[in-house]
């Protein structure tokens, strides 16, 4: 991984999309897994609320035992009239059929053509976002599309953006991981100046716009054990992480570390930020799945729409016998609408440091 060529907009704002509509799009995800029960799952807790429908091949939805009933649609604003009644789905055309339990290559087109859809849908402005159910890892080179790891990096690409932050959601904790899906032996190459700048600007424009957190507090973890114990233990504190922090401070933002990543997580501890910045995927995942495994979301920062998902895999093993939980699933539904209605709040009272 190399730093990104990008700049910061000078106004330190990203365009953000409000979207039309309270409709939230639901990809298909990966057939062969739990994504389909999972969305029958989450309709019946959320059939009162949060309107969300399906993007997904009648045939896989059909294959499924349905403990609720469904409805087919032929366009979004269908939604708020069926949502009530039965889950809704937009039929998404998949080469093939789908045995739960066996992923199967030849319906990969069919898996990025339902994400396809629910990004252009949300750019289009007639939802207010998208949430998303698991893919493997093999899904893009598969479809022909190998210059991307996961859906964080593809979605970002079809919204016309070339650095997203990732960020997980739990319920006593946010964590944002500055370098994603790469090898632990390549993560010092690919944490930069430009790239933490970045992502921190990204990230406090989100916990300003779509947390509704006005003066956002965030700590950042240093990379080497003991945050390189000023040097002896590795450089990229003192060299990289320290310089970006105080050019953050010298601004007015509440941005404190490189912080020791063994021990910012503790309970007394987190209750002096509103979100953590961790150097690599692990660092960052681990303490929020240990503290909100079933319930920890996954935000995609930095786009102009809207963009959810479980903070979970497909669940191959679990496909087909009714035993996943869709706790996350009905969290990340839940979370666009919290982020959207959030959006349009700051958007008409504008935060006086944006």
């Amino acid at each position: 991984m190399t730093c990104p060529e990008t700049t910061i907009p000078r106004s330190g704002r990203l365009p953000l999309s409000k979207g039309n509509s309270s409709v939230i799009a639901l990809t298909s995800g990966e057939p062969s897994g739990v994504g389909l029960e999972l969305a029958l799952k989450a309709w019946q807790k959320l059939k009162g609320s949060h309107p969300f429908f399906l993007i997904a091949d009648r045939n896989h939805i059909n294959s499924l035992e349905q403990p609720c009933p469904i409805i087919e649609i032929q366009s979004p604003e269908h939604c708020l009239e069926t949502f009530v009644h039965a889950l809704p789905f937009l039929h998404h055309q998949f080469p093939t059929s789908s045995i739960p339990g066996h992923y199967n290559p030849e319906n990969a087109p069919g898996v990025v053509g339902s994400i396809e859809t629910a990004v252009q849908f949300a750019l289009d402005e007639k939802i207010a976002g998208i949430c998303t159910n698991p893919i493997t890892k093999e899904v893009f080179n598969h479809a022909g599309r190998k210059n991307y790891s996961g859906h964080t990096e593809f979605i970002a690409h079809l919204c016309g953006k070339d650095c997203p932050v990732m960020m997980l959601v739990g319920r006593k904790l946010k964590v944002v991981p500055l370098t994603r899906h790469m090898p632990l032996r390549s993560v010092h190459q690919g944490i930069c100046k430009k790239l933490l700048k970045q992502t921190l600007a990204i990230s406090l424009q989100s916990l300003r716009e779509d947390f509704d957190l006005q003066q956002p507090r965030i700590a950042v973890s240093g990379l080497n054990p003991h945050a390189g114990e000023g040097g002896l233990l590795g450089l990229e504190e003192k060299e990289i992480i320290e310089p970006v922090i105080r050019d953050f401070q010298t601004r007015g933002e509440h941005v404190r570390g490189p912080f020791p990543a063994d021990s910012m997580f503790h309970k007394k501890f987190r209750k002096t930020y509103d979100l953590a910045v961790s150097m690599y995927h692990d660092q960052a995942l681990i303490p929020i799945k240990t503290l909100d495994f079933y319930k920890s979301v996954n935000v995609t920062l930095g786009l102009p729409i809207v963009r959810t998902s479980p903070d979970h895999g497909t669940a191959l093993d679990m496909a087909g016998k009714g035993k996943a939980r869709a706790d996350s699933l009905i969290e990340a539904i839940k979370l666009v609408s919290t982020i959207q209605g959030n959006r349009i709040k700051n958007d008409m009272h504008p935060s006086p440091t944006s």
